[in-house]
């Protein structure tokens, strides 16, 4: 039996984790939007055999090859899927916190700065 760290450093691990993330998140597409498989590859543009091959994890196994290139240089790859409204929001919060000053404000002679992550 691997330990996790070992475990950690196979393409196959990393290989079945993103697998299975985008089987979860496609079926959760799926059941929002109430459509069959049949529905999604016609609305993606595919055959229905592509998105069968998606859901069984039998998919673009180029990315099996991003993987060993990562754990290769001493990475590992990290999805995460979010919705466009997540990401426009996330970015909106970071540039309007108080922690982080916007990049193109200009110093004024007597404000204090703090910096961030000293």
């Amino acid at each position: 039996m691997l330990k996790r760290e070992e475990l950690l450093n196979t393409p196959e691990y990393w290989l079945e984790t993103i697998q299975n993330e985008i089987f979860r998140q496609v079926t959760y597409y799926l059941k929002e939007n109430k459509l069959t498989q049949n529905q999604f590859a016609d609305q993606l543009g595919v055959t229905k055999g592509y998105v069968s091959q998606i859901m069984k994890g039998e998919f673009n196994y180029t990315l099996k090859k991003l993987i060993e290139l990562s754990l290769a240089v001493g990475k590992v790859p990290v999805v995460n899927f979010k919705t466009p409204d997540e990401i426009i929001s996330a970015e909106r919060d970071k540039v309007s916190s108080p922690e982080t000053p916007p990049l193109n404000k200009v110093a004024e002679p007597n404000e204090n700065y703090k910096i961030i992550g000293m």
